[in-house]
């Protein structure tokens, strides 16, 4: 059986459904009937005189910000790295996806490359704790080799070492300026909650 309301206008429903306090759940049906008036469903209609007339909206995943702290925690007390700037790095390296995949190949939470894997001692990148200990390892070796000075550290992350050594300050790299600005971004919001 079809649900339907009648509404004066097609203009009503939408204002209706701009001010409803929550999102849309379901598609949309219309039709008008002999009398002109037009009349709507959320079910799916067995009658074809029934036209798609809004779609639903699919839900973004969000990723939760504190589903890998405790792992992140743990890494930033054995590595001597600081918790804000690692969750930055996971954030702004893989959104908290532990199964992310960059283009250039680089793998898992802290978007480690596979050339680095067996340097770093990891075995499954898409294992969050594994990537976290072996990023964070890197990342405070990378602090070490430029003085603690973290925005070069990032750099290098990014962009790797040697371009950071070579250039003394964060290379004329637009992907890797952007990185640094972002990660720092986010480690004062993580800094501050």
């Amino acid at each position: 059986m079809i649900q339907y309301l009648h509404i004066w206008s097609a203009g009503t429903l939408a204002i209706l459904l701009f001010f409803a306090p929550s999102p849309l759940q379901a598609d949309i049906y219309r039709y008008v009937d002999k009398d002109g008036t037009p009349c709507f469903t959320n079910s799916i209609p067995d009658a074809p005189s029934y036209k798609l007339f809004i779609k639903e909206r699919k839900k973004r995943k969000i990723s939760s910000t504190n589903r890998y702290d405790d792992v992140i925690r743990e890494a930033s007390q054995k590595h001597g790295v600081s918790f804000a700037i690692l969750k930055a790095i996971v954030k702004v390296e893989s959104n908290f996806n532990p199964k992310a995949v960059s283009e250039k190949g680089a793998m898992g939470l802290m978007q480690i490359m596979p050339e680095n894997f067996k340097s770093l001692r990891l075995t499954n990148p898409f294992n969050p704790r594994e990537n976290i200990m072996a990023g964070a390892w890197y990342f405070k070796k990378l602090l070490n080799r430029f003085d603690g000075k973290l925005h070069l550290a990032l750099a290098a992350y990014n962009a790797g070492p040697n371009n950071v050594s070579r250039s003394k300050t964060i290379p004329p790299i637009r992907e890797t300026e952007l990185y640094v600005k972002k990660v720092i971004r986010y480690y004062n919001l993580f800094k501050e909650g």
